[in-house]
């Protein structure tokens, strides 16, 4: 008898949920993913901020076959001169040679350590921390989320979500994004502060210019290091290549992945020498991966930083964005708040948004909500959308809001 994907999908795939959202994609371009039965989505999340450049982009299809000509996995990551590395991390440095009017007293951040995910980088990151400053306490947000690892689970700021895998690493404390009188909990006993420029699975959430350069002020003071989740703000979503370029402050650590690889996995932490080299002593080798920064994953990603600088891509999102601020306007939407195509459009109750996402995917396009604000939907769609691509999208999630 013959078994389908589907019953496969339940019966062998391991489950993060008793509702997944079980379409059966076989093969997606552009904007667009197109089920077994060939019916077409349009995809507004960007596989969660992944797809940055679209789907299959071409240039990023060639990146990945040329490199898949001259080889793939050599040795473990930072024993061998492999030239797909060493150019994606020049180019990453260039895009953060930045001057700013509140820099780190580590100066530019020149070195770059690839990992496989968003959440290794995290993981990463705390290690350089704790190894830098000799501290051990890290100050996270409440409702943020910077990956599901034991480390970076810890620093969730969200009780709900991690009560169930205690004991985590103790010496976490949380503040409230946005609220200057928080940063008092920024002492000499803090390693580092890890926070997200726009808070992501809080809903899109914005703090103020005033907020993240007293931010700024008070790690340089305490010499806590600020480490910056870019993860889903990088590579263009907000306006700017890296969002914390719009505030006029510079940080000691950034965090990268999601659309930095093209559709391939990747990620990074990205410091100064001067902080990344401690991890070459005491111990040797204290930070080693395996496939971080595999050729492949950076070959892609390197396609698709020159797709996002050449084709303007960040400065095209702010525009975009304003775009489906005004089309979205509907009794049933509260709000449409966020930066870039970086939105989230907040509705009554986590019941009506999941009848609208259901609707909306019944009708071709793909939406979902935030991990810790159930009532506003994501929007956040392949940053080469066009406007008429926008339109249509906006058409059909107005359209389901007037038929629940």
């Amino acid at each position: 008898m013959h078994i389908s994907h589907r019953q496969h999908f339940f019966n062998h795939l391991a489950q993060t949920s008793d509702y997944p959202l079980a379409l059966e994609i076989e093969r997606a371009e552009g904007v667009y993913m197109y089920g077994t039965d060939g019916k077409r989505y349009l995809d507004l999340i960007s596989g969660i901020g992944v797809s940055s450049v679209g789907h299959r982009h071409p240039e990023v299809l060639k990146a990945i076959h040329d490199q898949l000509e001259k080889h793939m996995h050599l040795l473990v990551y930072g024993e061998f001169v492999q030239g797909t590395q060493v150019q994606l991390a020049k180019a990453l440095s260039d895009t953060l040679d930045v001057q700013t009017s509140y820099p780190s007293p580590f100066g530019l951040i020149d070195n770059v350590y690839f990992t496989n995910s968003g959440t290794e980088a995290v993981e990463g990151a705390m290690k350089l921390a704790k190894r830098y400053t000799g501290r051990s306490g890290f100050i996270s947000c409440f409702n943020a989320y910077h990956g599901a690892t034991q480390g970076a689970l810890s620093l969730s700021g969200s009780e709900w979500f991690k009560k169930s895998f205690r004991p985590l690493l103790p010496g976490i404390t949380n503040i409230k994004h946005g609220l200057i009188e928080d940063l008092d909990k920024i002492t000499e006993k803090t390693a580092a502060v890890i926070i997200e420029i726009v808070g992501a699975e809080s809903g899109i959430r914005i703090a103020s210019n005033e907020y993240i350069i007293a931010l700024r002020k008070r790690c340089t003071e305490t010499g806590t290091l600020l480490i910056l989740d870019e993860v889903q703000t990088g590579y263009g979503r907000t306006g700017t290549f890296w969002a914390f370029e719009q505030y006029g402050i510079y940080p000691d650590i950034v965090l990268s992945a999601k659309g930095m690889g093209g559709g391939m996995p990747i990620g990074a932490f990205m410091a100064s020498q001067k902080l990344m080299g401690v991890l070459k002593t005491n111990p040797i080798l204290g930070h080693i991966t395996t496939f971080g920064g595999h050729p492949v994953s950076c070959a892609s990603a390197l396609a698709a930083l020159q797709i996002t600088l050449n084709e303007d891509l960040s400065s095209q999102a702010t525009a975009k964005g304003e775009l489906i601020k005004t089309l979205l306007v509907h009794p049933r939407i509260k709000e449409v708040r966020g930066k870039g195509l970086m939105l989230a459009a907040e509705m009554e109750s986590f019941e009506k948004l999941k009848e609208t996402i259901d609707k909306c995917i019944e009708l071709g396009v793909v939406t979902d909500w935030f991990l810790f604000c159930d009532n506003s939907m994501r929007i956040a769609p392949p940053l080469t959308i066009t406007e008429d691509q926008i339109r249509e999208g906006c058409d059909v999630i107005l359209t389901a809001l007037d038929t629940i």
